[in-house]
C-alpha cells in the first residue's frame, strides 16, 4: 500500500500537535517529496514550511532556515501571496533564533507588507510584533515603539490591553 503525501502531511500535523517536532519534521519532509514527485510544487513548498516550523520548535534553527529555503520566491512565482508572506515570516523566525536580527527584521517587514496586501491584519500584527520584539531586545526601543504601534493599528478588533498600549505608545512618539 502506497502512502499518499497528504497522509504524511496529516501524520506530521498530529506529531506536531503532540510536540514530537523532529518526527513531524521528518513526516513533512516525506510529504514534500511526495508532492514534489507528483508535480504539486505549491504543496511541496508548504510542507517545507511546515518542516521549518517543526525544526524551529525542536531547537534546530539552522535546519529550520535551510528547510524553508527560498520557498517565498516559489510562492511569489505561483502568485500565492499569503503563503509567500508566511514563508518570509518562517525565515525571519529562524534568523531571529540564529541571532541574525537585522536580517530577521527585514524579512518580518517584507512579510508584514504582503499580509497588508492580502488584508490579513491578524497575521500582519503578529509579524510586526515579532519585529518589534527583536528591536526591543537589541536596544532599538524608539523604533520598536513605532513597530508596535503599527502592529496594534493593523488589528481590526484590538483587545482592551492593546487599545491601552496604543494610547501609551502615542506618547512615546
Amino acid at each position: 500500500m502506497t502512502i499518499e503525501p497528504a497522509d504524511f502531511a496529516d501524520q506530521g500535523k498530529r506529531a506536531f500537535q503532540e510536540k514530537k517536532f523532529e518526527q513531524a519534521a521528518e513526516l513533512f519532509e516525506r510529504a514534500a517529496q511526495g508532492f514534489s514527485s507528483g508535480r504539486n510544487g505549491v504543496m511541496a513548498a508548504e510542507m517545507q514550511n511546515n518542516k521549518s516550523v517543526a525544526l524551529l520548535q525542536a531547537g534546530k534553527a539552522q535546519q529550520a532556515l535551510d528547510a524553508v529555503g527560498n520557498t517565498d520566491e516559489y510562492f511569489a512565482g505561483a502568485n500565492e501571496i499569503k503563503r509567500q508572506a508566511m514563508a518570509l515570516g518562517n525565515q525571519a523566525a529562524a534568523l531571529d533564533a540564529l541571532h541574525r536580527y537585522d536580517e530577521a527584521i527585514a524579512k518580518y517587514e517584507r512579510s508584514a507588507g504582503l499580509f497588508a496586501d492580502v488584508k490579513d491584519g491578524e497575521m500582519r500584527a503578529m509579524v510586526l510584533k515579532s519585529a518589534a520584539a527583536i528591536k526591543l531586545k537589541t536596544g532599538k526601543v524608539t523604533d520598536s515603539a513605532f513597530k508596535m504601534m503599527g502592529a496594534l493599528d493593523a488589528k481590526e478588533k484590538p483587545s482592551i490591553f492593546e487599545r491601552f498600549m496604543r494610547f501609551v505608545l502615542r506618547f512615546i512618539r
